[in-house]
Parts: C-alpha cells; structure tokens; sequence
C-alpha cells in the first residue's frame, strides 16, 4: 500500500505542480471522443483522473502475470520435474509467446477492434487460462512430487493450453498502455509533459502489483498450495477488469481509430506494390502514401540492437531465480525466502527510482538540455543499455564467489544443500535490473510509442514486446545449444541440473560481451536518428 499511496501521491503532485491548465479550459480536446463518439472537452474527461483506473486495472494484471511467470521454473522443475535446461527453454519459449502475442494483437486491434475492445476481449481470454490453469494444478496440491510422474496426461495438458492462454491474453499490456497514454493530448503542452509521465508512473503501480506477486503468491505457492497460489492471480485479473469498466465514462477514445486499416494499407501496401508512383502524384502525395511505411523501417535498426538488452533480461526468470534456489536464504531461525521473491528488489528498485527520476532527475535535466523529458528518449535506452552489461558482470562475478564457497565447503556433488552464502550477495544483480529497467524499458515503450502515426500506437508500442519475446527465443535457443555443445562425452553442461558443477558465470559473461556489443551499435545509430514531430535530435555519446 504504501508503494501504491507513493505512486498515486506522485501523480496528485504532477497535477499541483503545473496548476494543468486543461482542467480549467473548457476546451474541446480535438481527435479525441467519448464511449459514445461524441466531442468531448478537456475538464470532462482525460488525463491523470482517467489514467488512475488505467494504472490501478494494470498493476491488478501485472500481480496475476508475475504471479506466473516468475515462479514458473520452480513449478516446472518441482511438480513437473524437468531438467533445468528443459524447464529454463520452455519458460524462456513462453515469455517469448507472451511477448510476442501484443505485436500481432495490437495489429488486429489498431486496424479492427480498437483498443478499448482489444482490452476487454483480451482480458476475457487471460481469466479464461488463469481459471484452467488454476483448475490444472489442483491434482498436483493434493499428491507429493515424487508421485507426482504418474499424473494424469490430461491434467498436464490442460496447464500447458491454459498457459497458453494467458500468453494469449498479453495483448492486454501493449493496448491498455497505449490507451492510458491516449489519455493525454500530445499537442496541448502540458499534457505532453504528463505524457511523459505517464510512463514513469506506469512502471511505478505495476511494480507494486509485481512486488505483492513476489512477497506473497511465491511463499504460499513454494510453501502452502500451488492451486491457491495460481488461484489468487485469476481473481486480481477479474477484478481488474472490473475497476478498467468503471472508468468507461471518463476516457478519451481517439476519434481516428478507425483510420488505422486504411493507413496501413495505404502505407505499407502500397510502399511494396506500388513502387514506381503514378507520374501525375504530387511530392507530397509520394510522401504521405510511403511514410508508414518509411517510420517502421527507420525504428528497426534500434529495434534490433535492443535485443542484445531481452537477451540478458530473459535470465530473471529462469536462472537467476534458480542460482537463488542453491544459497542460504534464511531470515531468522525458521523463514526461508523463497527463491522467486527475490525478484520483489527489482519491483522495489523500480518503484525508489521513478520518483527520483521524475521528480528531480527530470526537472534538473530539464533545465540544462531543454527538452521536455530531460534527456532524450535514445539517451535514455542507452543508459540502461550500458548498466544491464555492468549488472550481467556484476552477475558473472558473484557467480564465481558461489561456485568457489560450494567448492571451499564440499559441496560440489550435493546439489540439494544450501550454499553458505547469503542470499544478500545476489541483491544487487537483482537490483539493477530495477535500474535498467527505469531507463531502457520506459524509454523504449515511450520512444516507440511517440514514433509511429496516433492510429498506431497500439503496434508501435507493441515493438518493445516483440523485443523482449524475441529475446526470451532467443535465450532459449542459447541455453539449449550451449548445453547440447558442453555436455559431450559425459560432461557436465554450463546448465547442469546441480549448479554447483554448472558454468552460469560463463554465459553470463557471454551476455556482457553481447551487450557490449550491442551498446556500441545502438550508440551509432543513435547518433543519426531524426525524431519525428519535430522531436529534438539525437546527440547521444558512448
């Protein structure tokens, strides 16, 4: 509550701080309508007042989400018993199904649905999986895990269609982001500056859903009941869904939505059939058919170089939540942490650094560049660029601290025996993931939201979680042929099942060295990018 109580106070502040002047002009906000496609005005409907649905139904999903994804390695090597290398691919498969779902659902909702119905039709199918994968696991709360191979076939199948279905359901992220940021005219000054905002703040209330995921759904899930512990999230998404409806009155709705089929294809279409102009098309006609088109292919190359970034990204899940299963996770004579909730420090990072960032970051950089964010959108994803390289060497060096206090102690070939060393030592790789995630994963979301035309924002925003879904595959397939590659002739793998004869400090510097990398290549294409809308130009330095 008191994460929550700071993010709503922080917004309420925003307000105060710039007197909003749209809530004291009785103006019609142009290209935007109600829910029943009338004009609306500015002090009716719109900004923060809208938004605090938006953030409190999205903080509600991200606790269900988190619910899942972040113990999911656990389930799977626990009940399920799958290898580490077996279960870390599947996980690292789904979160790329997840991530890449919202691309081709915003597609489906920018040019048909719209994103209001996108939102409700997603969530109905998101409720649906958390309700049957709940239903799915409900046998296995009733038997021990080494009885636990005879399950029935259908049980398991029924899981895995059921967590299909929530990756199914995640075209809810790109579209209710899009739709709370629609919520703020970006032609009327200070709006724009709420905007910006609005993103930070974002990321801020969905920490505080993914922090109670991890300090409560992790323990009852590791320690209670995996059935209630999956249970739980199918309610908070019901609910969710709920309190999203209850805004319904108070929302902009873009009055240029329905453009967005027609300016696809009139964009993207015609930019690949038609490629010699008729004779008689004026300049400016050439420009306008083939300046969708123009703005997708420009953002690719930044697209690809924040792969590099998912890549490493992809490890929260899988294996830095099961390098935490092998240390000393103790909190006094009779509490142990479970493994997954230590990712509650990334939310709390996240959730002590918006503030700062916003608040004073922000209005001192401000100040000195001129720009209305501070620093620019590229600045800004270069930096977590550059701290996600530091936190996978941080990672790789703490790696070799565990595997020499195994060695030192003797307990190279007792896998099941807590290291002695505590759990504090992994803190700070958990930390600044927080960190980067302030800077490269607004930044990103913001960048390819304000980069594309307003009927498609949903896609454009979209872009982010193609990045990260193609980076979990990615990862996936990594693990996978670095296993199959170091576990010949009898070897133990860098992914071994006992990670006390594992090598994740290898790949971990195998991910710095990527990420070098890929810093160096988006730092030169950061340099030549022009911003749309007469966004300030780049002048990013390395």
């Amino acid at each position: 509550m008191a994460f929550y109580q700071l993010g709503m106070d922080g917004c309420r502040n925003l307000e105060a701080q710039t007197q909003i002047p749209f809530l004291q002009r009785d103006e019609v906000v142009d290209g935007y309508a109600d829910y029943q496609g009338y004009a609306i005005k500015r002090s009716e409907s719109g900004g923060w007042r809208s938004a605090s649905f938006i953030l409190v139904s999205g903080s509600l999903e991200r606790f269900a989400y988190f619910g899942i994804e972040s113990n999911l390695i656990s389930y799977l090597t626990g009940p399920l018993g799958e290898s580490i290398a077996t279960a870390a691919a599947n996980v690292n498969t789904w979160i790329g199904v997840a991530s890449l779902v919202p691309v081709f659902g915003s597609f489906f909702a920018d040019s048909f649905l719209g994103r209001y119905q996108a939102i409700i039709v997603a969530s109905v199918i998101y409720i649906l999986g958390l309700g049957l994968l709940t239903l799915s696991t409900v046998p296995t709360s009733l038997i021990s895990v080494s009885t636990f191979q005879g399950r029935d076939i259908v049980a398991q199948i029924l899981f895995f269609v059921s967590l299909y279905l929530v990756a199914l359901g995640q075209v809810y992220k790109s579209c209710v982001q899009a739709f709370g940021a629609d919520q703020f005219d970006g032609n009327h000054p200070d709006e724009k500056k709420a905007k910006s905002s609005f993103f930070n703040w974002w990321l801020c209330c969905l920490c505080i859903g993914a922090t109670a995921a991890h300090l409560i759904l992790h323990y009852i899930q590791d320690n209670i009941n995996w059935g209630i512990g999956f249970g739980i999230p199918f309610i908070a998404m019901k609910i969710g869904l709920v309190l999203f409806q209850i805004g319904n009155r108070t929302y902009h709705f873009s009055a240029r939505q329905n453009d967005a089929d027609e300016i696809l294809n009139e964009s993207i279409c015609q930019r690949f059939i038609k490629v010699l102009p008729a004779a008689e098309d004026s300049g400016e006609a050439i420009t306008t058919k083939t300046n969708g088109a123009k703005i997708f292919l420009r953002l690719l190359p930044i697209w690809s170089t924040c792969l590099t970034y998912t890549i490493a990204m992809a490890q929260v899940s899988t294996l830095f939540t099961k390098q935490a299963s092998t240390v000393d996770r103790s909190l006094g004579p009779s509490f142990s942490i479970p493994p997954a909730s230590l990712r509650a420090f990334i939310a709390l990072s996240i959730s002590f650094c918006i503030p700062i960032y916003d608040q004073i970051f922000v209005p001192i950089a401000r100040k000195i560049t001129n720009f209305s964010t501070g620093i620019t959108m590229l600045q800004r994803m270069g930096t977590g660029m550059a701290i996600s390289v530091m936190n996978m060497v941080i990672a790789a060096l703490i790696e070799m601290k565990r595997l020499k206090t195994a060695e030192d102690f003797g307990l190279v070939d007792i896998p099941n025996a807590a290291v002695p060393m505590s759990f504090w030592w992994l803190v700070p790789q958990f930390t600044l993931i927080g960190l980067t995630d302030v800077f490269i994963l607004v930044g990103s979301q913001e960048f390819f939201y304000d980069q594309v035309p307003t009927e498609l924002r949903s896609l454009g925003l979209s872009l982010y979680f193609g990045a990260a879904g193609t980076g979990n595959f990615l990862s996936g397939f990594l693990i996978s042929a670095i296993q199959k590659a170091t576990s010949q002739n009898g070897r133990d793998g860098w992914f071994s099942d006992n990670l006390n004869r594992a090598h994740l400090d290898y790949f971990y510097w195998l991910l710095a060295g990527i990420g070098i990398f890929g810093f160096v290549l988006f730092a030169c294409l950061a340099k030549s990018y022009d911003y749309e809308e007469n966004a300030p130009k780049e002048n990013f330095q390395p």
